[in-house]
């Protein structure tokens, strides 16, 4: 009953959302049987926010080898073009690779977006940390980034969305725009790091699927709003 209240909740802010679990399940058999890929032989990649709760959100984790974490905090591949090196070298022989990438968003029962109630906490906190941060932050038209070894990954993603400032303070829903605008960030930088180590790759094809994860109550399960999905040639890219 829960599970399907949310289930509207979560498709009013993002239609086409739907269930992680069945998200994994629908894009496993399309590698399988659309792109002939062997599932055994696949391994994964993340570029996923470092926040906890992300862990159990597809059963990709299950089935697939890895994960290979790209990611750091906002879901930006910090792991840059020597992570994507490194996971190249590491895909089974006669395999192929498969990268899982993008933000995340929380979502109560009463529709407030950037909330969640995470385990064993009886208020809500946020959902991503450092996005809703990063848009505290932004709201001061005055404030810049400044990049310091003390946080950097944090600097990193605001300077990546300063261009973006004006964008998401005049949405509707600040929280959701921020959270599109970190989505094309990632999408950038993945295929970037991609196209610039293709060499590295001594595969045929890489399987890619980005999108929002959409975190709801601990013990439910979460959604994921697919955005893009294509398996490539490595040869043409």
């Amino acid at each position: 009953m829960l599970q399907r209240k949310f289930d509207k909740v979560v498709k009013e802010f993002f239609p086409n959302a739907k269930d992680a679990k069945d998200t994994s399940i629908h894009y496993l058999g399309k590698m399988q049987i659309e792109h002939k890929l062997d599932i055994s032989k696949v391994l994964m990649a993340t570029s996923v926010c470092s926040d906890d709760i992300n862990v159990p959100s597809t059963t990709f984790f299950n089935v697939l080898f890895g994960p290979f974490i790209m990611g750091g905090l906002g879901g930006l591949p910090f792991a840059g073009q020597t992570g994507m090196t490194a996971f190249a070298h590491h895909i089974p022989d006669e395999g192929s690779a498969f990268i899982f990438y993008g933000p995340h968003i929380g979502i109560t029962l009463d529709g407030d977006l950037g909330k969640m109630y995470r385990p064993r906490q009886e208020h809500t906190g946020n959902s991503c940390g450092a996005l809703m941060l990063a848009l505290d932050r932004l709201k001061d038209s005055s404030y810049a980034p400044i990049l310091s070894d003390d946080d950097y990954q944090q600097m990193k993603l605001e300077e990546s969305l300063i261009s973006y400032r004006e964008q998401i303070l005049e949405s509707e829903n600040p929280e959701k725009a921020i959270t599109e605008a970190t989505y094309e960030v990632i999408h950038q930088k993945i295929h970037n790091h991609l196209k610039s180590c293709r060499n590295e790759f001594h595969v045929d094809k890489v399987a890619l699927l980005g999108g929002i994860i959409i975190n709801t109550d601990y013990g439910l399960d979460d959604y994921f709003d697919a955005r893009n999905f294509e398996v490539v040639e490595v040869k043409n890219l």
